[in-house]
């Protein structure tokens, strides 16, 4: 059976449009008008993505059945403090889901590879904001609880979340119908300085990620004496610090095919390290949150502002909602005829 499958060929760096081209990577390229058949059967052959794919898609079904057991088995859902870690659970499945479907089907065509890029970068935001309803409901030290900045910090992150996925989206093409169309985007891609998409993109994701973890970072490397929350879930959020800073590290310095390009082009590159390492980092804060939940509900349930659906799924739904316009914009531009303005 398996000698009936064809499985897809595989390109060089030179046999691509240059959209398609990852600093470091010499081989190992799909076809750059895939059929949608033929991106899920390169899941089963070795290409420069297939580890991309399946490092985002196995941790999804494990997070969803983190999930699912919150919800379902322990029948948690109906408590409201449980709310904020149902939305963080929900936002863990969806980041690597989006990740996994962008690297299968972003061969399709140009147009399709940004457009399932706008979506990936839509779910990292979603995620940071996933994080900050966590934090907010049980990492913020005690002194630092229903103070004036953690009373504002969770809109604030909401916000966070709509720009980043701006930004990540604008740092592609520019500005929709402004800078590019579907006639322009060839033209526009090409003359595009990578460096600065680079560094806009990283700025889109990390400004979300130091605001999100300033309570976490006061908490663990700066406070001392009374009211500092020290607790056995502190040695863990050392733990996922550490790798979100090291997967920061990874995303933006192409280490180690940068040292030797062609060498890691299947497996070893930085885009598969930083897939892993941030779900093991997102798994280490998963476990922090549950630590905090479990050790300091009878305090926080006694101090803490109430929980309610408008600062948790309220606040997630926003932020969904306005990502996917955004999204909608961008994506628009790439099926208009409308003219450019210069």
């Amino acid at each position: 059976m398996l000698n009936l499958i064809k499985l897809p060929q595989v390109f060089t760096i030179n046999q691509v449009p240059k959209v398609f081209h990852e600093d470091g990577i010499i081989s190992g390229y799909r076809h750059p008008c895939s059929s949608a058949k033929e991106c899920v059967l390169s899941l089963f052959q070795l290409t420069n993505e297939t580890l991309n794919i399946w490092t985002h898609f196995l941790p999804t079904w494990f997070f969803l059945w983190k999930l699912l057991t919150v919800m379902l088995v322990q029948d948690d859902w109906q408590d409201p403090f449980t709310w904020p870690l149902l939305v963080f659970l929900l936002s863990c499945c969806v980041y690597p889901l989006a990740s996994s479907c962008a690297h299968t089907f972003s061969t399709m065509s140009e147009r399709a590879r940004h457009i399932c890029f706008f979506f990936d970068y839509g779910a990292l935001s979603f995620y940071s904001l996933g994080s900050a309803i966590a934090y907010s409901s049980y990492s913020f030290p005690d002194k630092w609880v229903n103070s004036t900045f953690h009373e504002y910090y969770v809109p604030i992150a909401v916000v966070n979340s709509v720009i980043s996925t701006a930004l990540a989206c604008y740092s592609r093409l520019g500005l929709p119908f402004f800078q590019y169309n579907y006639h322009s985007i060839k033209r526009y891609s090409a003359g595009k300085d990578q460096k600065l998409c680079k560094l806009l993109r990283i700025i889109a994701f990390l400004y979300p990620y130091l605001f999100d973890n300033i309570p976490l970072f006061y908490r663990i490397f700066v406070c001392t004496g009374e009211g500092c929350t020290v607790n056995e879930a502190n040695t863990v959020h050392y733990q996922h610090t550490s790798l979100a800073l090291f997967t920061g590290f990874l995303f933006a310095t192409h280490l180690p095919e940068r040292l030797a390009p062609g060498s890691f082009d299947y497996i070893g590159h930085s885009h598969q390290l930083f897939h892993v390492f941030a779900i093991i980092g997102t798994y280490f804060q998963m476990t922090a949150n549950e630590l905090d939940m479990a050790a300091r509900k009878q305090w926080l349930l006694a101090h803490l502002t109430p929980i309610t659906l408008s600062n948790t799924a309220g606040a997630a739904i926003f932020s969904v909602v306005s990502g996917l316009c955004i999204i909608y914009v961008f994506s628009l531009a790439l099926f208009s005829t409308r003219g450019v303005k210069n």
